[in-house]
């Protein structure tokens, strides 16, 4: 029995010991992961990554983590020439392959989230003037939309004082479209507009966090408008996150 009891107490120590070396080992991970995807310029900021699964000195010896999660509120994402904020990202990673000194790796496949607020939107839509052929913008009032959100699947628009109706949002690949809005007939007598009309606005962000791409898949859409802003949905198959 005392045999029995010393047996016990060393494999719970040793079991301890190996805890804490596998948690300090995936504390470790994460950080020198975290610093070079910023290094890589996939990111413009320093991620939160957390590598899940237990223990992880396995997946070491495998050279493949099963799951990454990635988050950040401080990224940015443009088309080229505007840069926006993008809101609470957050990804998950699967089987995600890492060279020796994980200079780098790829992942097998990935999801993701963040949302651009609707202040943000109307800075990478076209200036109003180009949408409503001949209006008259208001004395003093913005070139730009406002935008709002106004119900499931829908945005709502104004121009200064003018309201300009509901519209919709999608997207092809990483363009993403805004389309639909009509003007009033009162609404295109006080803008002066020769057009009631709205052209499509359309812009393509480019730099998407961790390789990913907005969602684009039949029956669904990589945008959604929601009460705070729009969502954005990212995947990506064979995405190569370092080097």
């Amino acid at each position: 029995m005392r045999g029995w009891l010393k047996a016990t107490i060393g494999l719970a120590v040793l079991s301890g010991l190996l805890l804490g070396a596998d948690r300090i080992a995936v504390g470790v991970a994460e950080d020198e992961a975290a610093d070079r995807i910023v290094k890589s310029g996939r990111m413009s900021q320093r991620p939160d990554v957390s590598i899940e699964g237990f223990p992880f000195l396995t997946q070491v010896v495998s050279m493949k983590l099963d799951d990454v999660r990635i988050s950040s509120d401080g990224l940015t994402v443009g088309d080229g020439s505007h840069q926006v904020a993008l809101h609470s990202f957050k990804a998950q990673l699967s089987g995600v392959k890492v060279s020796d000194s994980m200079s780098s790796a790829t992942v097998d496949s990935g999801t993701g989230s963040g949302v651009i607020s609707y202040p943000d939107l109307a800075q990478l839509l076209p200036p109003a003037s180009q949408l409503l052929h001949g209006a008259k913008l208001p004395v003093g009032g913005s070139s730009r939309l406002t935008l709002s959100y106004a119900g499931p699947g829908k945005v709502k628009a104004s121009l200064g004082p003018i309201a300009i109706g509901e519209g919709t949002v999608h997207n092809k690949g990483n363009t993403v479209t805004v389309d639909g809005f009509r003007l009033s007939s009162l609404a295109g007598l006080v803008a002066g507009a020769t057009n009631q009309q709205l052209e499509p606005m359309s812009f393509t962000l480019d730099s998407l966090p961790a390789g990913l791409k907005l969602a684009d898949k039949d029956g669904g859409s990589g945008v959604t408008p929601l009460p705070e802003g729009l969502q954005l949905a990212f995947d990506g198959k064979g995405v190569k996150l370092l080097g």
